[in-house]
């Protein structure tokens, strides 16, 4: 019997013993699939599945070319006649060999970003995988790349936070990893570097920080740009908090001490390095003067737009920019001499102490373009780096009131007894006056105590009476007039523009360029414009489309020549009358805050639009008065700013012929005239508000005698309002209103001129 047929007998035998045999089942049928043969074939046709996707995707990515970003350029700024201006980031594009850089600094950074640089392979896949899974879950940025990983992002890629940026880093990488040697990687990584201050590389960075090249660079010097690796922004001695410098020493420190860690550097030499604070941010080349001013809010309004665009702000630090300004040389000059004439040279801070703390700004707008023609920031940028000319911190005043009336016109408002306002309607002038409407008292004083009882509203505005307009806001709408005031460009988030009766006041802060701009959006009849002071913005070549300046109505035409008429009275017969002597016809309100601390006048003529603000800034940039500025008292808006306005305009127009203003409103211009001496109020009289009269002006021609005094119709109002007016013919002269009295600037025989302000 052969050996077959032995184990078939034992097999029946087993089995007429009553083992039966397995029959194949559900369980046996999936444990076929299971078996430890086939797990073992599934894993490994899984990773040659991987290994084949890896391999593809490695084929398939290439090493692309540098980009933009990495060969930085520094951004030209040009006037409007193409002129430069200044450039900026000059060094940024200035490359260095390795053999420049000491060989202790390059120890430094590689101690600081990847201490095992020279023996990795490239890229650190345990890294790379947890920043893939944190950005899937966006959790945000997680550091582990290798020296070489950022080299590629900064060279070939970009700073974007997606799977699909760091999947090519990877393979990129590995690529370049095999392409070039470790040294020509690290001359990479150090040329293409952000290390704040707008310096891109570790030359610019040297230059930045330490105002040498970087083969001069000590290690002390060198571990301190390594460490702004980590947080450019955050370990800049110059801006950062007191937490940041902290962190920026401890920073400094772990650099080191790797150093030791890795024998870079000998263990006592290391104990004797103390950390010495970086310089002062160098002034940059061609910034002094106005240039800078001009220059930051270039840049700032294209940060703006860039912003706007969905860009990053950094695409303007990644220069290869000509930013074409929109600045006219002529203007520029002619502001910058008004300035000097007209106060700079009242000036002696050795004699008095209030000299030093007068700040002046001022912005000139083309209403019809919405562009900036001319900006003064202060004395030099160098000297006072805040823009006067774009801070919003001080009080813009009376120069508010305007936009209180533009409000009552656009919305239609009535008074308390229901008549609606216009140029003509009476208000109580009282001063300390309590306004009725609102269950917050509030009283204000008017300049000097003024109080002539019953006035229209154009007197008001021309002697700028506070408990008129504080009565006008109340009966038009706080949120009414905060709203006006915003659609026609100031900036509504500033502090102290809450919806109070003191807002009435001009309590909060903006800037001259936002001033111009709403007096601009006056002048272009209710179109809202935004100054802009770029003319024309590209980068490498390709332009950049930018917003038209000039939008859709803000207001009303009929509101904005209304208002432009009203303010015509302040230069004819008002605070503003020493602009008169520009020769044109001028719109515009002066404006003096509490204490004195700001003065204003901001005017326009048809074709031109300025704002001029003094400042009386202290130590540390405290809010100070400008009593006394140039051996005077009160600097008034009709003082110092409107003769600045006046020097700065007839130069600026020159000899071109004067445009007449282009009105088209609806609202009565018949101002009614109180003859007599002013009638006696008491400071807690009631409001009082009588219709306006119901005769209008008749139409008359620019250039008629009688264009600059408006005649006057017959008197509507109730007999015990006021006393009646006679008629007045345009030939006949009007009676005289009492002058408000006041202080301020000297008139040219010497004596008080009175400023209502």
């Amino acid at each position: 019997m052969g050996r077959a047929d032995a184990r078939r007998a034992q097999k029946s035998t087993r089995t007429a013993k009553g083992k039966k045999p397995k029959k194949p089942g559900k369980s046996g049928g999936i444990r076929r699939f299971f078996t430890w043969k086939k797990l073992l074939a599934y894993f490994v046709a899984l990773i040659a599945l991987g290994a084949g996707a890896c391999v593809a995707l490695y084929m398939y990515v290439d090493v692309p070319k540098g980009n933009s970003q990495a060969k930085l350029q520094s951004n030209v700024f040009k006037d409007a006649d193409g002129k430069v201006i200044a450039r900026s980031g000059d060094v940024n594009r200035q490359e260095v060999d390795l053999n420049k850089i000491p060989l202790d600094v390059q120890h430094a950074v590689v101690a600081a970003e990847n201490k095992n640089f020279y023996t990795d392979p490239g890229v650190d896949l345990k890294g790379t995988a947890r920043g893939i899974l944190n950005t899937v879950m966006g959790r945000g940025k997680q550091g582990g790349s290798t020296i070489t990983q950022q080299y590629v992002k900064n060279y070939y890629l970009d700073q974007r936070q997606t799977v699909t940026r760091k999947v090519k880093e990877l393979v990129i990488s590995l690529k370049v990893q095999k392409e070039k040697s470790k040294e020509e990687i690290l001359a990479g990584y150090l040329n293409t570097s952000f290390y704040g201050r707008g310096a891109y590389g570790i030359q610019a960075a040297s230059r930045a920080y330490y105002n040498k090249d970087v083969d001069k660079l000590s290690l002390e010097e060198g571990a301190y740009l390594a460490a702004l690796l980590q947080a450019p922004s955050q370990y800049d001695w110059s801006v950062a908090t007191p937490a940041g410098k902290e962190n920026a020493k401890a920073r400094w420190n772990y650099v080191l001490d790797k150093m030791v860690e890795q024998k870079w550097l000998d263990k006592d030499k290391r104990a004797t390095m103390q950390f010495k604070e970086p310089g002062k941010p160098p002034a940059p080349k061609g910034l002094t003067g106005q240039n800078g001013y001009l220059i930051e809010a270039a840049k700032a309004e294209m940060r703006r737009k860039l912003v706007k665009d969905g860009r990053p702000e950094s695409d303007l630090d990644a220069g290869g920019w000509t930013i074409t300004l929109s600045i006219d040389n002529k203007k520029q000059k002619a502001l910058e001499k008004a300035v000097k004439d007209k106060l700079l040279d009242d000036l002696d801070p050795k004699a008095r102490a209030v000299d030093k703390n007068v700040q002046v700004g001022a912005a000139s707008v083309d209403p019809k373009t919405g562009k900036v023609v001319a900006l003064y920031g202060g004395t030099d940028a160098l000297q006072h780096w805040t823009n006067n000319a774009t801070r919003e911190d001080y009080q813009v005043a009376s120069t508010f009131k305007p936009l209180i009336f533009a409000s009552a016109l656009e919305n239609k408002s009535t008074t308390q007894n229901k008549v609606r306002i216009n140029a003509g309607t009476l208000y109580d002038s009282t001063s300390e006056r309590p306004v009725t409407g609102t269950d917050e008292h509030f009283a204000p004083e008017n300049e000097d105590g003024y109080s002539h009882g019953m006035i229209p509203v154009q007197k008001a505005m021309n002697d700028s009476v506070n408990s008129v307009f504080a009565q006008m806001a109340i009966d038009v709408g706080l949120s009414e007039v905060k709203k006006t005031a915003v659609d026609m460009g100031m900036n509504g988030k500033v502090k102290d523009f809450v919806e109070k009766p003191a807002m009435s006041l001009g309590s909060m802060g903006n800037s001259p360029l936002h001033m111009a701009g709403v007096y601009a959006t006056l002048a272009h009849h209710g179109k809202k414009v935004t100054p802009s002071i770029i003319k024309a913005a590209s980068q490498n070549g390709k332009d950049l489309s930018l917003d038209n300046p000039v939008g859709g109505d803000a207001i009303s035409r009929n509101t904005a020549d209304g208002v432009t008429t009203v303010l015509k009275g302040v230069v004819d017969d008002g605070t503003a009358s020493v602009v008169q002597s520009v020769g044109r016809p001028v719109a515009g309100k002066t404006g003096t805050s509490d204490d004195n601390k700001s003065a204003w006048f901001t005017g326009y003529t048809p074709d031109l639009v300025t704002a001029v603000g003094l400042f009386g800034e202290g130590e540390g940039g405290k809010q100070v008065t400008l009593k006394g500025t140039g051996g005077n008292g009160r600097v008034n808006g009709g003082t110092y700013p409107a003769r600045i306005w006046a020097a700065y305009t007839a130069d600026a127009l020159g000899d071109s012929d004067a445009e007449q203003f282009d009105l088209d409103t609806d609202m009565s211009t018949t101002v009614p005239v109180i003859p007599g001496p002013p009638a006696s109020s008491s400071p807690s009289a009631p409001a009082s508000h009588s219709p306006s009269p119901s005769a209008s002006r008749p139409s008359q021609s620019p250039s008629s005698s009688a264009s600059r005094q408006p005649s006057r119709g017959p008197s509507s109002a109730p007999p015990s309002s006021r006393p009646p007016v006679p008629p007045i013919t345009p030939s006949s002269k009007p009676p005289s209103v009492p002058p408000a009295t006041g202080g301020g600037g000297l008139e040219p025989n010497g004596s008080r001129a009175p400023i209502r302000d």
